[in-house]
């Protein structure tokens, strides 16, 4: 799943890249992709692209006023090709959609058994339901311990859940939460109530660590290299039976996740 760091890299680049540049042809593989059946991909041919902006894990493509809203979903990507065809996908990923515009193709893929990827033709980007109900920008630099407090607030959900909740902070899942609670040594298991304010100001400082220099390294690294880079950077997510990197523990998986979230217990011990 690409997270905020991911799609900040791709946000980046694209605006780099194509910014005053024209849509020449669109071609969609998958119609249902494609949330806004009345709104066809068509409508952005012979418009210009004029702004990218992230929201969460979402991207938008401002065309002139018309906006190619993406959303990546659980197994979603994109590929860029500087000639006249589109990249090849990923092995065992398929492609969606692709848009030709004067000067290469950008390809959005999908690698999961169901499909997860969306797109909307909107005339404005928080028209999508996903981006109006995201809540504040986890990596945004100014994210601070005020607006996590608040998002904590006295609820009763565990911490790995309340993190990957788009509506609480935008832009952190499933790795990205690991790797943050692993760096506070806050179980994943432990409820945002039970937090002390002393921990709450832990956490945040992990998160502000690991999503700044997540995004920081993403910078620049290619957008098929981005998936590669994310994992070879986890701390524990994704290393079930490693040798923990800071003690003496080993990474487990934590209990409930189906292995597909990662902790270190002597790390991160139960919550007191």
């Amino acid at each position: 799943m690409p997270e905020a760091p991911e799609v900040e890299a791709l946000t980046l680049f694209l605006r780099e890249r194509l910014t005053g540049h024209a849509v020449h042809t669109v071609e969609l593989a998958e119609f249902r992709a494609l949330k806004t059946r009345g709104r066809p991909l068509d409508q952005l041919v012979d418009r210009t692209l004029t702004g990218v902006t992230r929201h969460g894990k979402h991207i938008d493509l401002d065309l002139d006023g018309i906006h190619l809203a993406l959303g990546f979903g659980r197994a979603g990507w994109a590929t860029w090709s500087d000639g006249d065809a589109a990249s090849l996908p990923p092995e065992g990923a398929a492609m969606i959609a692709t848009v030709t515009f004067d000067d290469g193709v950008l390809g959005i893929t999908d690698a999961g058994d169901w499909l997860s990827v969306q797109l909307h033709v909107v005339d404005d980007p928080f028209d999508v339901p996903a981006v109006a109900k995201l809540g504040p920008d986890a990596a945004d630099p100014g994210f601070s311990r005020e607006t996590l407090a608040r998002a904590l607030g006295t609820r009763r959900k565990q911490l790995k859940a309340l993190l990957q909740e788009q509506e609480s902070l935008a832009g952190i899942g499933n790795a990205y939460s690991d790797e943050i609670l692993y760096v506070a040594r806050l179980s994943p298991l432990a409820h945002a109530a039970s937090l002390t304010e002393d921990e709450v100001t832990q956490l945040h400082a992990a998160l502000r660590e690991v999503l700044d220099e997540a995004v920081a390294a993403r910078g620049g690294v290619p957008i098929a290299e981005q998936k590669a880079a994310k994992v070879a950077a986890m701390r524990v997510h994704g290393r079930t039976g490693e040798p923990c990197p800071d003690g003496d523990g080993v990474i487990e998986d934590i209990p409930g996740t189906k292995g597909s979230g990662q902790y270190c217990p002597a790390c991160q011990p139960p919550h007191a």
